[in-house]
């Protein structure tokens, strides 16, 4: 699994946790930025996460901004892209087996590092459960076919 990830300036410091993570497990990633505390526009960060997991060059993504608020509605305007901003274990877990969502988004100023790192971690362990959920998700990019001017 290969995961893409970026932040704003108020993500910036947990965006340092998730990557410190990442790499403890050993798990391949490539951070598109931020890489300073600087003012920078989330959406432009979002985007460019949402265009890799979108493409298929990366499985997911995680995003992170001052409450991971703004990179969800952001990266949620790219067709295919399921971006769930959660700030507990279960949310994870949930957004994972019933949404299949691609990006996680998580918030700097709402939750700290260690619960940061669990949610990763659960989110990154858990699957898609498939069934009842599956015929969900499909509505979902149903919906992106009836709003969406874009090719595929």
């Amino acid at each position: 699994m290969r995961v893409a990830v970026a932040a704003d300036h108020g993500g910036f410091r947990l965006k340092g946790e998730v990557v410190a993570l990442l790499e403890e497990k050993g798990v391949p990633y490539h951070d598109f930025g931020t890489f300073s505390e600087e003012a920078v526009d989330y959406p432009d960060l979002a985007l460019v996460v949402a265009e890799a997991v979108r493409s298929g060059e990366f499985d997911r993504g995680i995003l992170c901004c001052g409450t991971g608020i703004g990179v969800a509605i952001a990266a949620n305007k790219v067709p295919g892209v399921r971006a769930a901003l959660c700030h507990d274990t279960f949310s994870a877990r949930a957004s994972r087996e019933h949404n299949d969502a691609n990006i996680l988004t998580m918030g700097q100023r709402v939750i700290g590092p260690g619960l940061a790192r669990e949610i990763v971690q659960v989110w990154l362990g858990s699957g898609f459960a498939g069934g009842r959920h599956a015929r969900r998700v499909n509505k979902i990019s149903e919906i992106e076919k009836k709003y969406c001017r874009c090719q595929g």
